[in-house]
């Protein structure tokens, strides 16, 4: 009796510690992050400043099942928006030594981009490896994109990367073997040519949602016109015609 009553104990502070273990790792990305720019405009980066605009980009979010005690997902995604990609064309320029004449062209293509569609970065895992495809209308997981006024948009297109690049390696650090990384695209006017993110809106996001539940990684905006920051640093390119690019989007 006693030996029982032992065990049922050790099963419970067992129990109680998983919890407490998921809750803290679901926590880890509860902190606040900055409140990131939509606007158009020049940005002053040197290719160091890589680093901190990628964690000013990039949301990381945890789905716990604690019915289960497991983790049903984490995924990470990285917004591909106006001021990521000049600070990802610097840092690109700088490592392939690019002409100033290169870099330039592979600037307003990488900007006039953002204008048609918007671009999102993802990398997940959690579950069965198999179901986390993004792309097959049976996997575990849709996606959508969110605003703080209520607009929800489906993706114009979804693309697995199954064998990443060096470059989706080295500039998403989090892309790891273990995760299964996606390029997200979604429309920047809706079909009644509404903007799929509001003007006015407060934040934007993506919601991650299926039969285990659901989760959304936000960025908070900044009101428009209050953005003053260029950059981190002080070399500043700006954007002439665009020609092809020697990089890939």
């Amino acid at each position: 009796m006693h030996r029982a009553a032992t065990i049922g104990t050790l099963g419970g502070v067992k129990a109680a510690c998983c919890i407490l273990i998921l809750l803290a790792l679901s926590t880890t990305t509860a902190c606040s992050a900055p409140a990131v720019s939509m606007q158009e405009g020049p940005r002053e980066y040197v290719a160091t400043d890589y680093d901190d605009v990628l964690g000013r980009w990039t949301r990381t979010e945890d789905l716990i099942l604690f019915s289960e005690l497991a983790r049903a997902l984490t995924v990470t995604a990285t917004f591909e928006a106006w001021e990521f990609r000049w600070a990802y064309v610097i840092r690109y320029a700088n490592d392939y030594r690019l002409t100033v004449a290169q870099r330039q062209r592979l600037l307003e293509q990488s900007l006039d981009e953002t204008r048609k569609s918007h671009h999102f970065f993802v990398a997940l895992y959690g579950g069965k490896y198999r179901q986390n495809d993004l792309t097959k209308p049976d996997g575990a997981w849709i996606v959508r994109l969110i605003d703080s006024t209520g607009n929800e948009t489906a993706p114009e297109e979804i693309s697995s990367i199954k064998k990443p690049s060096v470059l989706e390696r080295r500039y998403y650090p989090y892309n790891t073997v273990w995760r299964r990384a996606f390029r997200v695209t979604f429309p920047v006017r809706g079909r009644r040519g509404r903007p799929t993110i509001a003007p006015g809106a407060e934040w934007v996001g993506l919601r991650f949602a299926g039969a285990k539940g659901n989760t959304d990684l936000i960025w908070e905006l900044e009101p428009q016109g209050e953005s003053t920051s260029t950059g981190l640093g002080g070399d500043r390119a700006a954007p002439r015609r665009a020609s092809r690019s020697p990089a890939r989007w």
